[in-house]
């Protein structure tokens, strides 16, 4: 121990040279290794496209994966330029390929607005590559850099052609290091929502993906929206019904800042609100989405009292009652935005929600009174969720003293010693049995037991009173400690793993279904932030003698009976476990609770729109839109019970 404190000295210190850092500590480039961190290589290379069209020198821009699981991106912007950098002595390409925070986004002269703020997008791409090729086409010239190894030039910028006099831009072509990422596979769906979003926030921009590993796909597909964010909501309002035909769109600007809503109610209860800097997602947030929500209610309670339609003694309507069943897209575009936290998700430039402010409420209020049928319309929406909010404070705060008490005496809640919410997980459980087996079989230090009676209610399609008047959503709020609403608040959570536990049949699948739509909707940081689990109850119990396995899928069940000598094949026993409630509690803690064995899958959300597309679509009131999915996926169906 001693010589180990000793040996400290100068050739312990490291000096990470070049792009050396990048490959050492990538997490802190691109967030993660895994399949996520993959899928940001190709952001980091779209975004220098998406700068060059904010700059309005480019007006496509292609995305192909290539049949080795490479990616090029091809855009007809100016072209990244080819002469010797005065501050490196290389080309400016190499410089831009080599050198971390080497880009044109510092001193305002190459870009006023752009995503990518940090200057290393194209070098960690190159470090984390295991080749790279770069292709300008400039000037009627075509030249051509190659980088391999982490980063390194094996070619210089070298001149290999000449083009079109009005051909421009740059072609760049990366292939994944496996030695960095945990799979060198992508996937083309996460790839095409990613692209489609970026169309719609880049009016008139044409972007084409093409996936040449598909051999059926030869064209690939194109997105552009002329319309903008405005095509935005009326794509997300797709499988909604909306209360007024127009969708509402305002912009405006202000010292180089452009900012720009759209916006539509439908008939539905919750609200999607999605804000955007330069097609950054802030989900977090900032300073133009405050601007547009105060304005928004501020706006609509104004009206609403000049027309007569809320009498001076009633309450004014909350920013909950007026965003009920509205859909919104914010778009700011900022030459220098200050986002707080690394991951970019909140905006913090002041001067911004002023501007949100004024350019909203002046193009909101014109609507309003140049539309008065549809503002009645919007404003009695609101007062309906005005008094189904008040519904269902009234109906908490019967509730809330002695709730806790409440659900552990009539046996719902069966709760765990430790209060250490760090070490504490719940499960949600399907029936009252598997209740049983489960309180029984339980670590009663950490572990609390919450079983449900049937189906809850889908809050998709029920207004938040109407969810806070089913005894088994109450049991959940309560037990969770958050609140909801205004309330949230996401500090007291009392569990750090919530656990839906169902039986591995369709009715299981539907509850867990159900209770997921609750959490995203009710509770959605909880989501958001990794605190909700599946878990996986084995679907067979194979036994021979005194030998018991469990096993989660018909292939792992063939794969163990295949491992097994020839002469136990004939004399095993497997047993398909219908339900959790007919295992005995040793059985159930083996399986499904005990931390050392069991199978849990995280529930997490990558994209918060793709989300919410799909819960509206398969949990909400429209019938078309479920059946379509239904008849396009019902050839994937497995494990069907009949």
């Amino acid at each position: 121990m001693n010589e180990q404190k000793e040996h400290y000295s100068e050739s312990d210190i490291q000096v990470l040279e070049g792009l050396e850092a990048v490959r050492k500590r990538p997490g802190m480039y691109i967030g993660t290794t895994d399949v996520k961190g993959l899928h940001h290589l190709v952001w980091e290379i779209v975004d220098n496209s998406i700068d060059e069209a904010l700059a309005g020198y480019c007006n496509n821009i292609e995305i192909i994966i290539n049949k080795d699981n490479s990616v090029t991106v091809k855009d007809d912007g100016r072209g990244i330029p080819v002469g010797i950098h005065p501050k490196t002595g290389i080309s400016t390409v190499e410089t831009v390929y080599t050198v971390l925070h080497a880009g044109g986004k510092f001193g305002g002269g190459g870009y006023k607005v752009s995503g990518g703020l940090h200057g290393v997008g194209a070098s960690v791409v190159n470090a984390l590559s295991k080749w790279v090729n770069v292709t300008v086409y400039k000037d009627c010239k075509i030249y051509e850099a190659k980088f391999a190894n982490g980063g390194k030039t094996v070619q210089k910028l070298t001149e290999i052609g000449t083009c079109e006099e009005n051909r421009t831009g740059t072609t760049v072509t990366f292939k994944p290091d496996p030695e960095i990422f945990d799979t060198e596979i992508y996937d083309y769906d996460t790839l095409r929502v990613r692209i489609r979003e970026l169309a719609f926030l880049n009016k008139g921009l044409r972007l084409t993906l093409r996936d040449d590993r598909d051999e059926k796909d030869t064209t690939g597909e194109t997105f552009l929206y002329e319309g903008g964010i405005k095509e935005y909501v009326k794509y997300l309002n797709q499988n909604k019904t909306p209360i007024h035909d127009d969708i509402i769109h305002v912009e405006g600007s202000e010292d180089g800042i452009f900012f720009e809503v759209a916006m539509q109610y439908n008939n539905g209860y919750t609200d999607n609100i999605y804000s955007f800097v330069n097609n950054i997602n802030t989900h977090d947030g900032g300073t133009h989405e405050e601007g547009v929500r105060r304005a928004l209610t501020r706006i609509i309670n104004n009206y609403a009292r000049k027309n007569n339609i809320l009498k001076e003694k009633d309450e004014s309507l909350t920013g909950d009652d007026v965003k009920e069943g509205l859909t919104m897209i914010i778009s700011c575009k900022h030459p220098n935005p200050q986002f707080e936290g690394q991951t970019k998700g909140r905006l913090g430039n002041s001067e911004v929600r002023k501007l949100a402010d004024s350019v909203f409420s002046k193009g909101f209020d014109r609507f309003l009174m140049e539309n008065p049928t549809d503002a009645k319309i919007i404003i009695d929406k609101a007062l309906l969720a005005s008094r189904a909010r008040n519904a269902a404070k009234k109906a908490r705060e019967i509730e809330r003293k002695g709730d806790l008490q409440r659900i552990n005496t009539f046996g719902k809640l069966s709760d765990c010693k430790s209060k250490d919410p760090l070490e504490t997980e719940i499960f949600i459980v399907e029936g009252d049995s598997a209740g049983g087996s489960a309180k029984e079989g339980r670590d009663a230090m950490t572990q609390a037991i919450l079983p449900l009676k049937g189906k809850i209610l889908n809050v998709e399609k029920n207004r938040l009173d109407r969810a806070l008047s089913n005894e088994e959503i109450r049991s959940i709020i309560t037990a969770f400690g958050t609140g909801i609403g205004q309330e949230f608040d996401i500090s007291k959570l009392r569990y750090n793993k919530i656990i839906i536990m169902t039986d591995a049949d369709v009715d299981g699948a539907h509850i867990r279904v159900l209770l997921l739509t609750l959490f995203y909707r009710l509770f959605k940081p909880i989501v958001q932030q990794g605190h909700v689990y599946a878990a996986q109850p084995p679907l067979y119990r194979i036994t021979h003698g005194k030998t018991r396995k469990y096993v989660l899928t018909e292939e792992e069940r063939e794969k163990y009976i295949s491992s097994l000598p020839e002469n136990l094949r004939s004399r095993v026993e497997i047993t398909r476990n219908k339900g959790l409630g007919e295992m005995d509690p040793d059985e159930l803690n083996e399986t499904t609770m005990d931390i050392n064995k069991r199978v849990l899958r995280r529930i997490t959300v990558d994209d918060c729109i793709a989300a919410d597309e799909v819960f509206s679509q398969l949990m909400g009131e429209e019938v078309e839109p479920r059946r379509k999915f239904i008849e396009a996926n019902a050839g994937f169906t497995q494990n069907l019970d009949i």
